[in-house]
């Protein structure tokens, strides 16, 4: 008998589930024989494809498509959702086939535009693309709003950006309050940013001249993540866990054994993972020392307003360090995308 490949191998053995991140068309088929179960894009999705080796064009095709056309969407919305609304038409049949617990691929809008308002008119107009497109939405307190909205609507939701404690438990709470009594609600996740919080969290160390240990440090998003499943364990709430924005194959390897969902890229991480094919280990539900906790605690101000319960409040979700170094790769793509629009 072959060996099955290690995405395959994991979920055969346990509860987590592989998702797809920021996909081109041949990476979600390669995805899905891979065992990948969801896709996630984001707002540099357009810039990717536009200045791709082998995307560009036909994303370029569809640009002046939609330029020719006119209309009053902004250009780069428009592209967006065709260029997502193919990828969802990929994981279309898996959806079908599992009734809508698989094949969800979701969608962020213009990340300058985030306001309560904008948010729930790009998930709404963002839904018209496919029937298993899931509305991406920031957790910041304009995000919590559009979250309760589309929520109380049935719009599938991916809960982004949370990199505190708080954020996921306030997703829960809008959640659990929008859909009282409702039968059959559409799904939600909240996606925990694990890789993005330890990127900023070295960076914030090296800022404040942190004599922390580089073995903490490796562990501090992970900390954050494995108390957010807890807590929403013990509550019970109805809401799916994403792990996120991975910078290392432990961003991935490390949450095997949770009953979640991990996104990764298919370039750097997902291949890599493939060709090293590492035994499948359960570590996840392996508690982080408490002497790391407390060290992390004492040194770095910004894991322990991640950390503590109340350590952040939603009017400072926005302005959240890891937040907005996430936040500004965004940014940075959804601008050189406009930029390449307008010379066309």
């Amino acid at each position: 008998m072959n060996k099955q490949s290690y995405f395959h191998r994991v979920t055969a053995q346990t509860p987590t589930r592989f998702w797809i991140n920021n996909v081109t068309r041949e990476e979600a088929r390669l995805a899905i024989e891979e065992g990948a179960v969801g896709c996630t894009q984001n707002p540099s999705y357009v810039w990717k494809m536009l200045s791709h080796e082998t995307e560009s064009g036909y994303a370029t095709d569809m640009l002046k498509a939609i330029l020719a056309e006119g209309g009053d969407v902004d250009p780069q919305v428009a592209l967006q959702r065709q260029l997502v609304g193919n990828v969802a038409k990929i994981f279309l049949p898996m959806y079908e086939e599992t009734n809508g617990k698989w094949g969800y691929v979701s969608i962020q809008g213009d990340p300058f535009k985030e306001d309560t308002d904008s948010i729930i008119k790009f998930a709404e107009y963002n839904r018209e693309a496919g029937p298993n497109i899931m509305a991406k939405i920031p957790v910041t307190e304009e995000g919590l709003k559009a979250i309760e909205y589309c929520a109380s609507k049935r719009i599938p939701i991916n809960a982004t950006e949370v990199m505190a404690v708080r954020q996921a438990l306030d997703v829960c709470e809008v959640y659990e309050k929008a859909t009282k009594g409702m039968k059959d609600p559409a799904p939600i996740y909240f996606s925990h940013i694990t890789g993005i919080y330890d990127e900023y969290l070295k960076k914030h160390a090296q800022e404040i001249h942190s004599d922390i240990a580089p073995d903490y440090l490796w562990q501090a998003g992970m900390a954050i993540a494995k108390k957010v499943y807890a807590l929403v364990r013990e509550k019970q709430y109805p809401v799916g866990f994403i792990g996120g924005g991975a910078r290392g194959l432990h961003h991935f390897t490390e949450m095997v054994g949770a009953d979640a969902c991990i996104t990764i890229n298919w370039i750097g991480t997902a291949k890599d993972l493939i060709e090293q094919d590492p035994p499948v280990v359960q570590r996840f539900q392996t508690p982080v020392p408490a002497s790391v906790v407390d060290a992390l605690n004492e040194k770095l101000p910004d894991f322990r307003r991640g950390y503590e319960i109340n350590g952040i409040t939603p009017a400072e979700y926005e302005d959240f360090g890891p937040v907005v170094l996430f936040r500004k790769s965004f940014e940075e793509a959804w601008t050189n995308a406009n930029a390449y629009i307008a010379k066309l």
